[in-house]
């Protein structure tokens, strides 16, 4: 199984394909100087298999990269990975 994160900034979307299919996404919006993430969502067919947390990590990772960015999180799902994941809790703390 081959992974591929797309960010697709004219959706204000990240997708993580799996075997060059679209498995899950991530929906943002921007607000000033934040990026806000709002809804994760993985394809019924994928679940339990960490494609979510694939995702959240990617996605993460890029905002910390390619923005300065401070992170809000209000989709469920993000609000508990940073939670687990305290290498990103500086993400909160930018701006």
């Amino acid at each position: 199984m081959s992974t591929e994160l797309q960010h697709r900034t004219s959706q204000n979307r990240y997708v993580l394909l799996v075997d060059g299919r679209e498995a899950g996404f991530a929906d943002y919006r921007l607000t000033g100087n934040a990026i806000v993430f709002t809804h994760t969502e993985v394809d019924p067919a994928h679940r339990d298999e960490g494609l979510a947390s694939t995702l959240i990590a990617g996605a993460l990772d890029d905002v910390r990269t390619g923005s300065g960015l401070k992170l809000v999180a209000q989709c469920p799902f993000v609000v508990d990975f940073i939670d687990a994941h305290p290498e990103y809790h500086e993400l909160e703390e930018r701006g």
